[in-house]
């Protein structure tokens, strides 16, 4: 939600960048090459990225390695457990599991990722789950 309200200003000007050139271009006469990604919509998108991992890191990955759960899972009586010691996974395992859920989710395979825990045995981890050793307990 934080990203997205980053994402939908910056990405707005992005475009609106990119449109600009590609309007001057026209008026010029001649042909040239719009690169879309140059320093402008570079530091746009730096920006975004930088939204998406600062949100990622205080709602996800700190209150995951400090107490197994994020708010969301608070409420649901959810938790993060590391395998093999029962315990909230360290720094490292939740920064990997929010990693590893972010980024083929941003790619658009991350459905595959959590879909995997239906058929998986006998933890029933999802993907990230498996990357940091972790499993959700109810």
């Amino acid at each position: 939600m934080v990203t997205a309200a980053a994402a939908v200003p910056f990405g707005t000007r992005a475009a609106d960048h990119v449109q600009d050139k590609i309007d001057a271009a026209k008026l010029s006469g001649r042909t040239e090459t719009v690169w879309l990604l140059d320093g402008t919509t570079g530091l746009y998108l730096g920006v975004v990225l930088a939204v998406l991992l600062l949100a990622g890191l205080l709602y996800e990955v700190l209150p995951t390695a400090k107490w197994g759960r994020t708010l969301g899972k608070k409420l649901f009586a959810l938790e993060v457990r590391d395998i093999e010691g029962h315990e909230p996974p360290a720094f490292g395992a939740a920064l990997r599991r929010w990693l590893v859920y972010t980024v083929p989710g941003l790619l658009g395979i991350g459905i595959v990722g959590v879909a995997w825990c239906l058929f998986d045995r006998p933890w029933r981890q999802c993907w990230h789950d498996k990357a940091a050793h972790t499993f959700v307990a109810g």
